[in-house]
C-alpha cells in the first residue's frame, strides 16, 4: 500500500530539525499531531525512524536511509507542482534564469528569435547568482537557464550556444598589458583553479558588482579572468587591458531545461538560443 506523501513531509520536518516543536511550527500544526503523523509512519512501515528521548531527536539508520531517498523525490515534487502552477497561469509565459553580464551578449538576441518561433511564449529574465541556474531549473522556479560550464547537469537537458575565450582583464599600466598574449603560469593560475578564478569575477568575492570589480582593476588593486564576449567586449576602460591567454580553455555557453519538460515554448526559447548562438559563432570565426 503506497505511503502518503503527507506522512513522508512530516517525517522529513522532524527529521530536519531533529524537534518535533521546530518541526510542528515549520509544519504549522501541532506538535502532538505530527509525533502521532510519524509513529504512524512508522508503524506502516515496519520500521523505527527516529529515536527519541525527553531532550532529544535522533535518526536511526533506517530513518537516515529514508531521508537521504526521501529528500530527492519531495525536492521533485514542489518542482513538479511549481511547474504546473506556471503552466496553468492565465497569462502564458516562461522564465529565464540568466547571470547579469553572463550571457555572451546575446540574451537580447535570443530574446528577439525566441519571439519568433512557433509554439512561443513572453520570456520573462530572473537574474540569478553565478552557480545557481541549475537548482533554480530543478526546483521549478524557472524554465531554462543560460549558463557556462561546468554545473551539475543532473535532471537536465542542455545545448551549447556559444563557446567563449577567456581572457584577463588587468590595469592597463601593468607590464604585461603591452606584452601582447600571456600564459596562465604567468599569472599563477593553474589549469585547475581556472574555472574558479572565473567564478570569483562573476561573484562577489572581490568586489559587489561588475562595475566595481572593474573600477578595483582600472586602479591597479586586482586583476581577474573574464569572458571574451560577456565581459571584455562589452565593457571597454582606459585603464584596463583585455589580454588573450594562450593555454586558457574557452568556455562554452549553454541553453539548460529540465529534462522533462514538454513545453513547446521551451523548445521555442531554445531553438531561438542555438540560432544566434550560431550567428554569434559565425560571425567571430569571419572576423577572423
Amino acid at each position: 500500500m503506497p505511503v502518503e506523501s503527507r506522512s513522508l513531509r512530516y517525517f522529513a520536518a522532524v527529521a530536519g530539525q531533529l524537534s518535533f516543536a521546530r518541526a510542528a511550527e515549520q509544519l504549522g500544526i501541532a506538535a502532538p499531531a505530527l509525533s502521532r503523523a510519524v509513529r504512524a509512519l512508522e508503524s506502516e512501515l515496519g520500521v523505527a525512524l527516529l529515536r527519541r528521548t525527553t531532550r532529544s531527536v535522533a535518526l536511526t539508520d533506517a530513518g537516515a536511509a529514508l531521508l537521504a531517498d526521501l529528500t530527492p523525490v519531495l525536492e521533485g515534487l514542489d518542482a513538479a507542482a511549481r511547474r504546473a502552477r506556471r503552466a496553468a497561469a492565465p497569462t502564458k509565459s516562461i522564465l529565464l534564469a540568466v547571470k547579469a553580464d553572463a550571457d555572451g551578449g546575446l540574451l537580447e538576441e535570443i530574446l528577439a528569435a525566441t519571439a519568433s518561433e512557433p509554439g512561443s511564449e513572453p520570456v520573462a529574465v530572473k537574474l540569478c547568482a553565478w552557480g545557481e541556474h541549475a537548482d533554480l531549473i530543478r526546483r521549478g522556479e524557472v524554465d531554462a537557464a543560460l549558463v557556462y560550464e561546468p554545473y551539475d547537469r543532473h535532471g537536465l537537458d542542455a545545448e551549447t550556444i556559444l563557446t567563449e575565450p577567456r581572457v584577463a582583464a588587468i590595469p592597463a599600466s601593468h607590464p604585461l598589458a603591452s606584452n601582447g598574449p600571456i600564459t596562465l603560469d604567468v599569472l599563477d593560475i593553474s589549469a585547475e583553479s581556472l574555472d574558479q578564478e572565473t567564478e570569483r569575477a562573476f561573484s562577489t568575492q572581490q568586489a559587489a558588482d561588475l562595475a566595481q570589480l572593474l573600477t578595483l582593476i582600472a586602479l591597479g588593486d586586482t586583476t581577474a579572468i573574464v569572458l571574451a564576449s560577456s565581459i571584455a567586449a562589452r565593457y571597454p576602460r582606459p585603464g584596463i587591458s583585455y589580454v588573450p591567454i594562450t593555454d586558457a580553455p574557452p568556455v562554452s555557453l549553454t541553453i539548460a531545461w529540465h529534462e522533462n519538460t514538454r513545453s513547446p515554448a521551451v523548445a521555442a526559447l531554445v531553438r531561438g538560443a542555438i540560432e544566434v548562438g550560431e550567428q554569434a559563432s559565425h560571425g567571430a570565426s569571419t572576423d577572423h
